[in-house]
């Protein structure tokens, strides 16, 4: 696995105190000697203005790049430095996806600001540019089809509603129902060409490790099967973890592997290994540099010790949940 990952990532992208913190990658970067060589990490540049209109309006780009100092929302500030750095991530993004596709090679972007809340035409929930959207648009001028998986665990709203109409792009999203930015339900389907490509799986709060293994055995990895992608990109969240203090699902550590050993699997057998991971939430530091570096371990075939491995969910707190999402989703898909 190559990693995509620039010093500047670890600026200040919000203000003092805010869970968006430098910190988040620092705890990282601290740990990826146990995982990773200098040799399989490589230094991205900015997405250009062009890329970035890839998937957003030329007048958001502007907003961004004149807005000068103060809070975009009541959740996001920008800074000087702040168009500069998003468009870092946004160019990290596509590098990475670029490089899996071309060489074969799973990558992982480790990427910041996190992106998925930003549509066309907005930002919000810390995010300025979407990544993962950016990303998977420039895969479409070589392929057909491109999957995003979401696993964070705030509903990727600004993904949602980019490709809602899109029949190439494959979005689906695991995310706790209710919570911040309210989106996601089960009947969001996308519309019109893009109905049925569109797959959201909302969660009740403490669902974790077995209700995630019945989501992705019986809707997720059958519809990716299906819908047979060229590419994969996966927009991983460590917030869904039972540390993280931003919500309330429960997925350990091992759970979480768990999770991305099937989409590994999946994107060796299908894609090619043409896989690459984008990191957006998760904002307890330790927790979140554990999977993170867990998931380099995995896909380099490597041992990694997990401290946080608490089961929380062992019954499926979560499947009745899941179960109304197969069953919508089988007028598309066979589920």
């Amino acid at each position: 696995m190559k990693v995509f990952l620039h010093d500047d990532y670890s600026q200040l992208t919000q203000t003092p105190g805010h869970p968006e913190c430098p910190e988040r990658m620092e705890a990282i970067i601290s740990r990826l000697p146990e995982v990773i060589s200098p040799a399989d990490m490589i230094m991205p540049v900015p997405a250009s203005e062009d890329q970035l209109a890839l998937a957003h309006e030329p007048d958001h780009v502007s907003f961004i790049k004149n807005f000068g100092e103060g809070y975009m929302d009541a959740d996001s500030y920008i800074h000087s430095h702040t168009f500069d750095m998003a468009s870092l991530a946004a160019g990290g993004a596509i590098q990475a996806a670029e490089y899996s596709f071309d060489n074969k090679v799973p990558t992982y972007a480790l990427t910041r600001p996190p992106g998925h809340h930003a549509g066309s035409d907005y930002g919000g929930g810390f995010c300025y540019f979407n990544n993962v959207a950016i990303a998977a648009a420039s895969l479409l001028k070589k392929v057909k089809k491109v999957a995003i998986v979401d696993i964070d665990v705030h509903h990727g709203n600004g993904t949602n509603d980019i490709f809602s109409y899109s029949k190439d792009i494959l979005y689906i999203s695991t995310h706790q129902y209710g919570i911040y930015p309210g989106t996601g339900h089960f009947k969001d389907v996308g519309r019109d060409e893009g109905e049925g490509f569109n797959v959201n799986v909302p969660l009740p709060a403490r669902s974790g490790d077995a209700t995630f293994d019945h989501a992705f055995d019986k809707l997720i990895i059958p519809i990716l099967k299906q819908f047979k992608p060229e590419a994969l990109l996966i927009s991983f969240g460590g917030d869904a973890h039972y540390k993280d203090m931003l919500a309330s699902l429960t997925l350990s550590s091992p759970g979480y592997l768990n999770l991305l050993a099937k989409l590994k699997e999946f994107g060796a057998e299908v894609c090619d290994n043409r896989t690459s991971i984008l990191l957006e939430g998760g904002y307890h530091t330790q927790a979140l540099a554990e999977v993170v570096c867990g998931t380099i371990a995995l896909f380099n075939g490597k041992e990694f010790d997990m401290k946080y491995d608490e089961v929380m969910d062992t019954d499926g707190i979560g499947n009745e949940y899941v179960g109304k999402a197969i069953e919508v989703h089988s007028k598309y898909w066979d589920v």
